[in-house]
């Protein structure tokens, strides 16, 4: 890990565990993945607040259901294809039902999964679950985000679910800033163009807008850190003070970021809008840059679409 990345599962750990010790209310549950994600030294330090249930998630998340209903915070760490479907079921009929306050933790979001494959991908999760009533949703750009999400998830009355990935993720974030669930960050002004972005790909939205003020295209960078509920008010400012809305997210197409976008754009203020993403597909095998790259997901595609829409 260089001082240009950071992990947000390792500032989960730590951000959980620095709460945990203050107020024994937290749990943190795990299905299989605790050596990965830190376990043993969580067991160590927090032993009464922590909670191994092996391969069954659906289980895992009808504990962090009776915990959530005894007056605790449940915090449930997996996989993010599986929390998003295998354990739908129990978090749509257990948690989202009763509005539990159950905070769910999806590892490996997007295609960090790399060479696993389709499998471990998690590209449909945000989709799922945005269309649970009581979920709230947070994709968090770095790790001081993340760290910044833990404690406002902590305070938040309700299901909430964070897609993270799995480890070295650009730092997006040089300055403290205040986090508030619901509200976009303006990253950089613009005046020409809206580069819209979520999660580990808000630092290609960055390079873009570098390239594009090479060529005197003013592009605003906007960090969508909350997807549901959506910031409407920053998006339609940024449709009725640039000349489009360019899109990006590691998620199919169909149910994520730009698609929230394009509603809120259909309804309230109609400008053009491209959306980058995976296409409505199963990806090919590779390293994660090498697929990002494959379906577009980069700093230069989101420069060619800014540029189609300025043009």
């Amino acid at each position: 890990m260089s001082e240009k990345s950071t992990s947000m599962r390792d500032v989960f750990r730590e951000t959980v565990l620095e709460l945990a010790e203050k107020n024994p209310d937290i749990f943190v549950l795990t299905a299989d993945v605790g050596v990965s994600f830190g376990f043993p030294t969580m067991k160590e330090r927090i032993p009464k607040q922590t909670v191994e249930t092996g391969i069954a998630e659906q289980n895992m998340v009808g504990i962090a259901t009776g915990l959530a209903h005894s007056g605790k915070i449940p915090f449930v760490f997996a996989h993010a294809f599986v929390l998003s479907m295998r354990a739908l079921e129990q978090i749509r009929t257990d948690v989202c039902y009763s509005n539990a306050n159950v905070k769910f933790v999806g590892y490996c979001g997007g295609v960090a999964g790399g060479v696993l494959g389709n499998t471990h991908h998690a590209l449909e999760d945000i989709g799922i679950l945005k269309s649970l009533p009581n979920m709230s949703i947070i994709v968090p750009a770095d790790g001081k985000e993340m760290g910044k999400a833990v404690r406002a998830a902590v305070e938040h009355k309700g299901p909430v679910y964070m897609r993270i990935g799995r480890s070295n993720e650009p730092i997006i974030y040089q300055n403290d800033y205040n986090f508030e669930m619901g509200k976009a960050v303006t990253l950089r002004e613009g005046k020409d163009i809206s580069l819209i972005a979520t999660g580990l790909v808000v630092s290609e939205a960055l390079k873009a807008a570098d390239e594009l003020a090479e060529e005197g295209i003013d592009a605003r960078v906007i960090n969508i850190h909350t997807i549901k509920p959506l910031d409407r008010e920053t998006v339609i400012r940024a449709a009725e003070e640039t000349r489009g809305i360019v899109t990006v997210e590691e998620h199919n197409l169909w149910g994520g970021l730009g698609e929230s976008v394009a509603t809120v754009i259909a309804e309230e203020k109609c400008v053009p809008v491209k959306r980058i993403g995976i296409p409505d597909t199963f990806v090919v095998i590779g390293a994660h840059p090498e697929i990002l790259e494959r379906y577009g997901i980069t700093a230069s595609n989101i420069a060619d679409k800014a540029r189609e829409i300025v043009s």
